[in-house]
Order: C-alpha cells, then structure tokens, then sequence
C-alpha cells in the first residue's frame, strides 16, 4: 500500500510519540518509584509529580534520566528493524529470534562498563545506555542463563523457565505494536509476537499476555482507532487466549473505574502497584482513559495521575505515555519535559529508522533497491 503524505507523517507521528512518550513517563516516575504516596503529596502536592526531580549522584543535578524500562524498549525497536531487513530478504517476519538477542546485547550494557570489540549495531554504541537504573532481577536472571556458555544456555526464542508475571515484559512491548497496520489485519500476530517477546524473561501466561494487550492495544491506536475502540478490540483479542482472566479483570477495572470512580491516586492504587504486568497496565490504561485530550496539558495529567502512587511508578507512566503517544502523536508530549528526557536524540533517531525501515526499505537495502550502509546499522 502506497501512504499518502499525510498518512506517512502521521504514521511517524505517533510512533516518535509513543517511544519518546514512552521516556518521558518513565523519566517522570523513576525518582518516585517505592515512596509512599503520602511523602509524594508532601513533596509534590496533590496534583502529584509534574516535572523532573533532580538526581544528585553524580554531583551536578540532573533531570529526565530514564531507566531500565526505556534502554528495553529501544533495544526492542532494534530488534524489530533486524527482523525487517530478514523479512526483505525473503526470510519472513517472525521478530522473536532477533528480539532476544537485542535483549541479550542490552543484557551486556549492563553487566559492561562501555562498549567492547568491533560487533555490528549502532545502538549498542551509545555509552549512556550503560548506566544501571535497577534493572529487574527477573530479566537479568533470564538473560544471563541465555548467555550462558554453549550447551547450557536457552536457546534463542526460547521462552524463560520462570514463572514471573512482573511488569519487565510489558513495560518494552509497545514497539511491537508499531508496526505499519497497513499491511493487512495483523492483530493477532501482533499480540502473538509480543506475547512469545515478553516470555523470553517473564514465564507465566498473565506476564505474557498483559504485553500481548499492550501490543495490540498500540497497533490499534496507531491504525486510528479511539482508546475506548481500541481496548475493545483488546479485550475480544484476550478472550481467546487460555489464561486471560488477570489481565482482562484488570483492564475491565481499569474502565470502570475511569467511568464512575474519582479521579485521583487512591483510585489508581485500587488497580494495584504496577509491580506485576496486569497492574502496570491498568494503571496506564486507566490514567490514559481519564486524560486522553490530544493536548500537551491532558498528557501531562495523565502521566503525573500514572506515577503518583506507591508502587511501580516509572513503568505505569512509561506505558501511560506509551499509549498516549501512540493515540495523538509526538505534538501532544508536553515540551517541558519533552526536550531535557535522557537520550532524546538517540530514541528519535531510532523512531525515524524504525519509520524508514518499514515504510520505505527498497530505497535503504534489498534486491531492487540501491546499496546503502543500512545492514551495518541494522544487521538482519
């Protein structure tokens, strides 16, 4: 299908929207996470976080350093753009494979000091994505029995021996949702895909299928769906799969209470912590139901409603801004906070390749198309 103007900037709209969105809500709830809510009114009133708290540690101030949540979803935007080239080479599209092992090289910016040898991918190369944000135990731990040395280690795609449903495999799967909903009705390889990713450190179904949902819930946003349409597309998706009680009573009492309950962090704390997959997104869902207006204001109210709580603060409002960015677009994200996020221009510039990659791959590599260095940046 050939896009129109339009529809092509629209498109890179929201996926700049979404990933950026994405670190925006984490960077906002990171300094939160564990604190109580009452010390967060005390320190931030009863509006809640709505701007950067300074992070003291390495002397001068800093503000918008994102965590574990946001260096993921990046390598899970690498991952995809791998697994597009081998599409392109008639190799099919089936993203697990290449997913885990930019898990794997996320796993090494984290266990490195800085980048070693010569191997191919940018993104690696990128020295702030080696600082450690108390990443989870949960996804180290099955990451390093995948690069374990051979004959002991899990195998490439193979789904993690745990049973974890903690919210590390939801709170990256928001790329896998990106994907040009032009090229057919792909919703439920979407859900598939970001299901079998997520199960690559998280073994139990509700881990998996809470970024299942996610997933999906992205791909419908950006094909144009309103959020309300969109969750009902999600939730018919869930009921087919065994094991969808948690997250579909979480996600139904998500929207419940966006319609009759108050809006305020007692509410969200109903939904849970965010500690584990359903909750996270709940939380999100819920924040992103209540302010969902297509302005920098509405965004802003959602996300500080997504982190000012007691629980797992970075990741609901990472998923919170997920999905707002997704649904309106890089316009909405509130510029105060939007130009100061850690690694900006790393995660934009990742957002226009993932664009290029699946809108316009005959011009950067491929048969038909001229040789460009693409597959040194992206190996397939």
């Amino acid at each position: 299908m050939e896009l129109s103007r339009a529809q092509a900037e629209g498109y890179r709209s929201r996926v700049r929207g979404c990933l950026l969105g994405g670190a925006i809500g984490d960077a906002l709830g990171a300094p939160v996470e564990f604190v109580a809510l009452s010390r967060i009114r005390a320190e931030h009133g009863e509006r809640g976080v709505r701007g950067y708290c300074a992070d003291h540690t390495g002397g001068a101030p800093r503000f918008g350093l994102v965590t574990d949540d946001t260096q993921m979803t990046l390598f899970t935007v690498e991952g995809l753009a791998q697994a597009g080239i081998r599409r392109d080479r008639g190799l099919g599209f089936n993203p697990v494979g290449l997913l885990h092992r930019s898990y794997l090289t996320w796993y090494e910016t984290q266990t490195r000091a800085e980048p070693s040898g010569d191997r191919a991918g940018w993104l690696r190369r990128e020295r702030w994505l080696y600082a450690r944000r108390a990443p989870g135990n949960t996804c180290l731990n099955a990451l390093a029995a995948a690069a374990a040395p051979t004959g002991e280690r899990q195998r490439y795609g193979a789904a993690a021996d745990n049973g974890s449903k903690g919210c590390g495999g939801v709170m990256r799967s928001a790329p896998i949702g990106l994907l040009p909903p032009w090229r057919g009705d792909h919703g439920p390889a979407i859900f598939s895909w970001a299901a079998e990713a997520a199960g690559l450190t998280h073994g139990h179904p509700t881990g998996k299928l809470a970024s299942g949902a996610l997933a999906l819930l992205v791909h419908r946003l950006v094909a144009g769906d309103g959020l309300s349409g969109a969750l009902d597309g999600v939730m018919s998706e869930l009921a087919r799969h065994d094991g969808h009680e948690e997250t579909s009573e979480a996600l139904s009492a998500a929207r419940a209470a966006a319609e009759s309950s108050p809006v305020c962090a007692e509410t969200v704390e109903r939904l849970g912590g965010g500690w584990i997959a359903e909750e996270a997104l709940a939380i999100a869902v819920y924040a992103a139901l209540v302010h969902d207006g297509p302005t920098p204001d509405a965004f802003l109210d959602a996300l500080a409603l997504a982190v000012t709580h007691s629980g797992d603060s970075d990741s609901t409002g990472a998923v919170c801004g997920n999905i707002l960015g997704a649904l309106h677009g890089e316009s909405t994200l509130p510029p105060e906070l939007a130009f100061e996020v850690e690694g900006r221009g790393t995660i934009l510039q990742l957002a226009d390749d993932f664009v290029w990659e699946f809108t316009a791959p005959d011009r950067l590599h491929g048969e038909y198309g001229p040789f460009t260095r693409w597959t040194d940046r992206y190996r397939g």
